[in-house]
């Protein structure tokens, strides 16, 4: 019987390589808007969810874009000539190496990730999120994830948006920031805004405390 968790999350597509974006079930249609600075923008149908809790989990995120095309597997997020260890400083050291080989000296906590679409397919190896994780990485926008992919970084903590409107719009080096309780993402060059679904709060809960581990050890430690 699978969890009440993974139960809420379902693939868009069934393609064989493992692609296709996990979100909650969805009940009606929300929005996905990008806003130009000069007020202009477009719309499109997206899926949506209704889900409601008595706390609100706001998280912000402000950084340095890294940008990638489509197709970028767990094994060029984190080789796997690297996974005899799970030390998160280890595989932070080796994040995106063999795409992006000065990747780790560059990057800094807070920036994020911006891809085309399938972003971690693959094979499901958790260490890919947590490598992303460990650099500093506190975001990746992509115009879609792996199912399993999405999966584990929910797990680890990575939060993870998909907005194809951003994606085609943020430039590499650009600086953006993210806000998870609306889904506004912001090309803070530009003035720009976009909005993805935000997290549902059993996903934001689970990404605020650092993971599901994390979550699941301060519930017991509250005696929830």
């Amino acid at each position: 019987m699978p969890s009440p968790a993974a139960s809420a999350l379902r693939p868009t597509s069934n393609r064989g390589d493992g692609g296709g974006l996990a979100v909650p079930a969805a009940h009606g249609d929300s929005l996905c808007r990008s806003t130009r600075a000069d007020g202009s923008g477009s719309i499109r149908p997206r899926a949506a969810f209704h889900l409601h809790t008595k706390k609100e989990y706001a998280m912000h995120f402000e950084g340095t874009v890294f940008k990638y095309g489509r197709d970028v597997d767990t094994d060029v997020i984190i080789p796997a000539r690297y996974l005899n260890s799970s030390d998160h400083a280890h595989l932070a050291a080796h994040a995106m190496e063999d795409i992006d080989p000065t990747f780790h000296e560059r990057v800094q906590p807070g920036d994020i990730v911006v891809a085309e679409e399938n972003f971690g397919c693959g094979s499901s190896r958790e260490h890919a999120p947590v490598a992303l994780k460990a650099a500093g990485v506190s975001c990746v926008i992509a115009k879609s994830f792996a199912r399993i992919f999405y999966r584990n970084a929910i797990n680890v903590g990575l939060a993870i948006m998909e907005c194809p409107e951003a994606v085609d719009a943020i430039a590499d080096g650009a600086r953006v920031a993210v806000d998870t309780e609306t889904g506004t993402i912001t090309n803070l060059d530009t003035g720009a805004t976009f909005t993805a679904e935000p997290f549902p709060p059993f996903i934001a809960e689970i990404i605020e405390a650092g993971g599901l581990v994390e979550r699941t050890r301060a519930k017991l430690a509250r005696g929830d």
